[in-house]
């Protein structure tokens, strides 16, 4: 839902894209420790008190791979060469071009570096020029013109791709290596579906320099898998642009270079190197990574067809309460599916993909049964101890519904922290799940659940709506209106509050599905000013 983003205003709060929706994790190497993600409502925070993030051991099938690393043809600098190193603050750009200006002077050349942070802080967008020629008196400016580039790091997409680093670029004289890894954003943090067009960047880099000129790796996920830090990304990034033959000095500089800098030496120094390897043999380096076996919470390979996703989705509810409820789920899936078969031109599936996402979230509510199961189905534990290493502690973040108390200034339920005891209290809960929906459940009464099964109900009938007013001529609104259950997010009053616009933005729909004038949408926080007037 972004609550924790709204408390925040923390870019380490990062999103994942799922199977079942846009999720978020924090990147653990960034992080810096102040918690106030936290505050979100919602139980999916956990505090790991007294360990360390776990350290990736050196293999000896790596060592023996990079001793057979074969030595690139360093790139001449008889002329002045010209080096971009875009990315975010607090990720080591700096360092990048520093290491590099200390390499050239360790071989007696001539090198100029400009760091562009401008206004810059975490997250913000900073770029490094270096030129590096034979002698010194060769070099007569710091900056990089238009078109002089003649190689590119750049360790943010998003940082490369804008004009200011791609008027450096030209086809036939510019290269590049691009982390293609999707950061948060600042814009993600105040739009929490925000689409950010990764692919038309990637496209519009290549249609810069050309399609043989430019190498896109993940290095980032790359660094967090083989180095257990996420803070190696910029270092493995340099060891791939070395490996392409981009920079105009050698590897013994730049590992000298790395020495000089003093900070995580040997660390660095395998991160280089694993940035060469992953130029050179990517086969090899994803073997390491598959060896790895980094478990997931979550299902982040996304299903490739409509009827894929309908699949998973119904075997996620059996599991989740039972076949009754996958069946109710697959019998309203195949009526769109029918319907739409009958009304709508061939292929076009949009409706019945609708219903299936949407449908599933509001059957699939994430409750305390299933809270209870995620935290004790074994992956979450595994991700912990992939994660962290040491003797350390858990530390729960809840606002049980029968427990919270209002907090006195903000008048919502106030999360408290729970401890490790809570760990069997989680088992007991997962084994309770046959009580959900019954008179037995305790959680039934909540004025939340009560309202989660009128979601339920309007829905399908809503549906029922769609299907008997659906025409060729209305499927854009059908399917905007099928989709509304995507606006719900989140727990408590965070999820009263989205409920109270979908429904807003479904009355609207709702007219316009059935040709009738659309009533006026007044926003929430009018509305509620509205009401005070009134009174």
């Amino acid at each position: 839902c972004g609550d924790c983003s709204v408390y925040s205003n923390c870019v380490s709060v990062q999103p994942l894209e799922t199977e079942f929706g846009r999720k978020r994790q924090i990147d653990q190497s960034s992080c810096n420790k102040d918690f106030s993600c936290a505050k979100g409502f919602c139980p999916s925070f956990v505090s790991v008190l007294g360990g360390k993030l776990r350290k990736i051991q050196p293999k000896d099938s790596a060592d023996e791979a990079f001793d057979r690393l074969p030595q690139p043809q360093v790139a001449s600098s008889t002329s002045p060469y010209g080096i971009v190193i875009a990315g975010v603050g607090g990720s080591g750009i700096i360092t990048v071009g520093a290491l590099l200006g200390m390499a050239a002077h360790l071989e007696n050349k001539g090198v100029t570096v400009l760091d562009m942070t401008g206004v810059a802080q975490k997250g913000g967008a900073v770029t490094t020029y270096v030129r590096i020629a034979d002698r010194p008196d060769m070099l007569n400016t710091v900056r990089i013109a238009a078109g002089a580039a003649n190689a590119v790091i750049g360790c943010d997409m998003l940082v490369t791709a804008e004009n200011s680093i791609l008027t450096r670029m030209q086809r036939g004289v510019t290269r590049a290596v691009v982390n293609t890894h999707r950061m948060a954003t600042i814009g993600f943090i105040k739009n929490r579906d925000l689409q950010t067009p990764w692919e038309a960047m990637s496209e519009g880099l290549e249609a810069a320099i050309g399609p043989e000129a430019g190498r896109f790796i993940d290095a980032t996920q790359l660094a967090t898998d083989l180095t257990g830090d996420a803070m190696a990304t910029n270092i493995l990034m340099l060891g791939a642009a070395f490996q392409l033959g981009m920079l105009p000095v050698s590897e013994s500089a730049l590992l000298r270079a790395i020495e000089l800098n003093g900070a995580s030496v040997q660390a660095n120094k395998r991160a280089f190197l694993w940035g060469r390897m992953a130029v050179h043999d990517p086969e090899f380096v994803a073997q390491q990574v598959s060896a790895k076996g980094m478990a997931v919470g979550t299902d982040t390979v996304l299903a490739a067809s409509s009827a894929e996703r309908a699949a998973r989705r119904i075997g996620y509810l059996s599991e989740y309460q039972g076949a009754s409820l996958a069946a109710r789920y697959s019998k309203l899936v195949e009526r769109v599916r029918q319907a739409e078969t009958r009304v709508l031109p061939s292929g076009d599936t949009r409706l019945s993909d609708a219903v299936a996402l949407n449908y599933f979230k509001l059957l699939a509510i994430k409750d305390e049964y299933e809270v209870a199961r995620l935290y004790t189905d074994g992956k979450f534990r595994r991700q912990l101890e992939e994660t962290f290493e040491g003797d350390f502690k858990l530390r729960y973040h809840f606002a049980p519904p029968l427990l919270a108390r209002p907090d006195p200034d903000l008048g919502v339920p106030r999360k408290r922290t729970y401890g490790a005891w809570m760990t069997p209290v989680l088992h007991i809960l997962k084994r309770m799940k046959p009580l959900r929906g019954t008179m037995l459940d305790p959680f039934g009464y909540t004025e939340e659940r009560k309202l989660e099964r009128a979601l339920i109900r309007d829905y399908e009938s809503t549906v029922n709506e769609i299907l008997e007013k659906l025409t060729a001529s209305n499927s854009d609104t059908a399917v905007s209106l099928a989709s509304l259950p995507d606006m719900i997010r989140g727990y408590g009053h965070v999820k009263r509050k989205s409920i109270d616009e979908a429904k807003a933005r479904a009355r609207v729909l709702k007219a316009r599905l059935g040709g009738e004038p659309e009533p006026h949408e007044t926003p929430p926080a009018l509305r509620k000013v509205i009401r005070i007037q009134s009174a």
